[in-house]
């Protein structure tokens, strides 16, 4: 498709949509661009009144009249050039503001299975390469393609003015030349997606090996990381060079064209300047503005692969900002107000892809209670959890809090009473300050102060260099794994939800910080409905409640001692980690 603006889709749509939000702009910029066509059509009629009165007249009236004209319409051009380059320049940025802050905000809407599908490095490439991609095709090529529209027809007046049977002729040769341009078009298209999914498995490849760096250095990968990178430059080198082939073969084509247009214009044109039925002054003006003609007309069939790339850029981000939610907000789901909470399970189902993962689940939850859930890893224990908050939602079955299904209240009310502490620490490349308050940032010092000590952070935070205003860097990295998970439960703890998950919270920690995170987390549970995941069966034993997950299935449920009472599942976990005298990390 090489004219997309002939066959309008959905998507299509969309964007000239966010370009008519600018309509003022345009109008403006589209007075300018005419501005710059008439003046281009306009040095293009001069040539004959130079020639003719000038040089072969010696009329020197119009030698004083003629620079002065040509002076007025440069300067015209030049201020219309650069206010229509300053507007449309503009408008395109604004537009792929809109677009990418539209794809981010999509992107953070999906639920959790979608990062779960989709790398992080594409969704990277989609928000920066593909959006810049889109903005040349806005920016630029819409820009020009309408100046050079406007600059070809001021031509195609002048070249008729001055001898219309010999423009027909020149004219002839342009449609002709449209039909190479729309097999190009297809090809830069198709081209341009290989380079963009090219570009995007390199964005992963990069996240990956520099984000895991220190795993490569430790297992002396660097040469074989090396090897696959120079095969994905390969890769993307010959995609792209498939791309430089089908946008460098469109101009050739076209000068072939114009070449011939020209070689018939001086062959017909010359012969009626010799017959005498024709000046020197008409013929020259019609060819400056035939060669003036052509130029555009070329600019065109390479602003038409500019166009292709933009629309294929523009269908890899419409995948995402169309991708469907499977967590969908009822029409009348109702606030969920912050107060302690009671939370069951009914029988509840969930299948990921085709396998079931939980099976027929039925738990309940008092207020302040703490349920522990133990079992071998892979069982369904995160998934269970993972549920409350509707990163997944059920697949059969419901999940009740105060007696209502939380499908029924608002997902952001919802998630309001809940706080998180996982096992792998996840923190921000910011101050120590904004990562506690990050979920409530209109926290005040005292209350920031107050949830660190609580979380046994404050001595180590006063330690760093600035304090509670120092950078912890890339995911923390500046800081050690224990320190990073007390912030972790700083920040649950300012939340002060009713609700609290821990997911493998101190499983990562060696003896001397899970001490310290452990009292932590003793202040963190206080009070709260407490969820807690746990491998290191000694973590748990003061739960109110343990319930045993097998295969997706709660085969226990009890106390510590009435568990190890009954001999069964619990008890073989637990003496499998203390049957030697010894606890071990993993169940």
């Amino acid at each position: 498709m090489s004219f997309p603006f002939l066959h309008l889709s959905d998507r299509h749509r969309q964007l000239l949509t966010l370009i008519r939000a600018h309509w003022g702009r345009l109008a403006l910029s589209m007075i300018c661009m005419l501005v710059i066509a008439g003046a281009t059509a306009a040095t293009a009629y001069l040539v004959k009144p130079v020639l003719d009165d000038i040089f072969f007249n010696r009329n020197r009236t119009m030698l004083k009249l003629i620079p002065l004209a040509i002076i007025g319409i440069y300067f015209a051009r030049g201020v219309g050039m650069y206010v229509q380059s300053y507007l449309m320049s503009y408008v395109g940025e604004r537009i792929i503001l809109a677009l990418r802050t539209r794809l981010y905000d999509r992107i953070q809407d999906l639920p959790v299975s979608f990062f779960q599908r989709e790398k992080t490095g594409v969704l990277m490439s989609r928000i920066t390469n593909d959006v810049n991609i889109i903005k040349a095709m806005v920016s630029v090529a819409v820009t020009s393609s309408l100046r050079d529209v406007f600059t070809i027809l001021g031509l195609i007046f002048v070249i008729f003015y001055r001898d219309w049977k010999m423009a027909f002729f020149a004219l002839v040769i342009l449609p002709a030349a449209f039909f190479p341009v729309v097999e190009f078009g297809r090809r830069v298209r198709r081209a341009s997606t290989g380079c963009q999914e090219a570009m995007a498995e390199m964005s992963v490849f990069l996240h990956e090996t520099i984000a895991g760096n220190k795993i490569v250095k430790a297992f002396g990968m660097e040469t074989h990381e090396k090897r696959r990178f120079r095969e994905k430059c390969e890769h993307l080198f010959r995609v792209e060079i498939r791309a430089v082939v089908a946008r460098s073969l469109s101009s050739p084509v076209m000068e072939f064209l114009g070449g011939l247009g020209i070689a018939f214009i001086i062959w017909y044109g010359g012969a009626k300047v010799i017959d005498g039925t024709s000046t020197a002054g008409t013929f020259f003006s019609f060819m400056a503005a035939v060669l003036m003609l052509y130029d555009p007309v070329k600019k065109l069939s390479a602003l038409n692969n500019t166009v292709q790339q933009g629309l294929a850029a523009l269908d890899r981000v419409f995948d995402i900002i169309e991708t469907p939610s499977e967590i969908a907000e009822a029409p009348d789901a109702r606030i969920l107000r912050r107060q302690p909470h009671r939370v069951a399970f009914h029988d509840v189902w969930f299948r990921y892809e085709e396998a079931w993962v939980l099976q027929g689940i039925d738990l309940g939850v008092r207020e302040g209670e703490v349920l522990a859930l133990v079992g071998m890893s892979g069982g369904g224990k995160t998934t269970l959890v993972n549920l409350i908050p509707r990163f997944f939602d059920v697949t059969r079955g419901r999940i009740t809090i105060d007696e209502v299904d939380i499908r029924h209240v608002t997902i952001a009310s919802l998630r309001e009473q809940i706080a998180l502490v996982t096992q792998e620490p996840i923190l921000f490349n910011d101050t120590v300050r904004n990562n506690i308050a990050y979920g409530r940032p209109d926290a005040t010092e005292e209350a920031i102060v107050a949830a660190a000590t609580a979380a046994y952070a404050d001595p180590f935070i006063r330690a760093l260099p600035q304090g509670y205003d120092t950078n912890i860097g890339e995911l923390g990295g500046r800081l050690s794994g224990g320190e990073k998970q007390r912030l972790c439960i700083a920040r649950a703890l300012i939340k002060d939800a009713p609700i609290l998950i821990l997911d493998e919270a101190t499983s990562s920690l060696d003896t001397e910080a899970e001490m310290l995170v452990q009292k932590a987390l003793e202040n963190l549970m206080r009070g709260r409905t407490t969820f807690v995941i746990a491998h290191r069966l000694s973590t748990v034993e003061r739960a109110d409640r343990i319930a045993v997950v097998v295969g997706g299935k709660i085969v226990e449920e009890g106390t510590h001692q009435q568990l190890m009472d009954c001999g069964g599942e619990y008890c073989k976990l637990y003496r499998m980690q203390f049957g030697n005298g010894r606890q071990g990390d993993d169940a």
